[in-house]
């Protein structure tokens, strides 16, 4: 979708950027990362010809965007800013209906526009569309922001640190908005920050650039935490990126452990006459949909069924949940696994040897042998 060719910036002597190459996908939220001065917000402005490059060539669905019209490219690109760059004279409706009036939209058209999008990004239009920006908290001022830069629906959306002026639990609900509004519209996003973990948390690619707007590492989040390629990617992420994997790494089905299971009414001594072998001291009780009912512990000695002796789980999580949040659970119930499931249907455990096995995964380790997941 967007193409980034061997493009430089100079003034005079100074290199703000230095033959740059690198593709976004089309859908892919790329975070371009790196300390002060190394060029990102340069590299997002030559995007959409705010900054005119020196040399290269900048290709948007192919076409090369020097041979564009400047204003007719603006007008189809979404851009955000910190505090969303609001007009602070016009109320909340009328900078949001900044680019459909532009391009001609009539009144009827623009108005239902105005109020899908504040919608969208969570703003009752009755309540807000005729506030002024001042009148706004910083957290609302960025959604108003993030709503004008959808106003014509572009492909496209630029983002030059959006969240970075807001408080760290408003900037955290922002991130979530952005991925499920993500995850409905599936716009290409290039996004800037200088924080690594805002950069993981969002990323489907990140481009790290060091200064001079050198590029050190473009790749997805758990290769530039698990594979730093340069050591300047490895200084910059930070000893602690092995725990920020944590964050960018799903659990699969492959992940998971699978002790024994059995159903509801069966006798204690044919549970664990099913489970000998397993070499596991536990079994999962599952009835006949697969959906789970809880746990048993196979301990010789006791009699009755398995329903005398069945234990609740506490807790279980989703497929897809994230290393970090999987961990949280155990920690937070204190539990040495937890189940997964896949809407109602149980799938298996997650143990602290699968969590680590699936961090080994995530950055193309070998496979683990299923009894090591215990």
């Amino acid at each position: 979708m967007i193409s980034l060719e061997q493009v430089s910036k100079r003034y005079g002597k100074d290199v703000a950027v230095d033959r740059l190459s690198f593709v976004v996908g089309e859908g892919e939220l790329c975070v371009l990362v790196g300390p002060s001065g190394c060029g990102k917000t340069t590299t997002l402005r030559m995007i959409n010809r705010l900054i005119e490059p020196t040399s290269g060539r900048i290709l948007i669905a192919c076409t090369d965007v020097l041979e564009m019209d400047p204003v007719q490219l603006r007008r189809g690109i979404g851009y955000v800013i910190q505090q969303g760059g609001l007009f602070p004279h016009r109320r909340v409706a009328d900078n949001v209906a900044t680019v459909p009036r532009l391009l001609g939209w009539d009144k009827r058209r623009v108005d239902a526009r105005v109020g899908e999008l504040l919608e969208l990004v969570g703003l009752d239009p009755t309540r807000y569309g005729r506030r002024f920006p001042h009148e706004l908290s910083g957290g609302e001022r960025q959604r108003v922001g993030v709503a004008r830069a959808l106003g014509a629906d572009p492909p496209v959306l630029l983002m030059d640190e959006p969240f970075g002026a807001v408080d760290p639990v408003t900037r955290q609900r922002l991130q979530h908005q952005l991925l499920e509004l993500q995850g409905t519209l599936n716009k290409t996003i290039v996004f800037v920050t200088h924080d690594i973990e805002e950069a993981a948390t969002l990323a489907d690619r990140i481009v790290v650039l060091s200064k001079g707007g050198v590029l050190e590492q473009s790749d997805t989040p758990a290769e530039v935490l698990g594979r730093p390629a340069t050591p300047f990617v490895a200084d910059f992420v930070g000893a602690d990126r092995g725990v920020r994997r944590l964050g960018v790494t799903a659990v699969e089905a492959d992940d998971l452990f699978h002790p024994p299971t059995v159903a509801p009414g069966t006798s204690m001594l044919d549970a664990r006459s099913g489970s000998a072998g397993a070499e596991s001291r536990w079994a999962v009780v599952v009835d006949d949909r697969g959906r789970l009912e809880g746990w048993i512990d196979l301990a010789p000695g006791t009699g009755g069924t398995v329903d005398d002796h069945v234990v609740a789980f506490e807790v279980q999580i989703p497929l897809g949940t994230s290393l970090r949040a999987a961990l949280g659970e155990m920690l937070q119930h204190d539990v040495r696994w937890v189940p997964v499931v896949e809407g109602d249907r149980y799938l298996g455990v997650l143990t602290p040897n699968a969590l680590h096995a699936a961090m080994r995964r995530s950055v193309g380790g070998d496979p683990a042998n299923p009894e090591e997941l215990q």
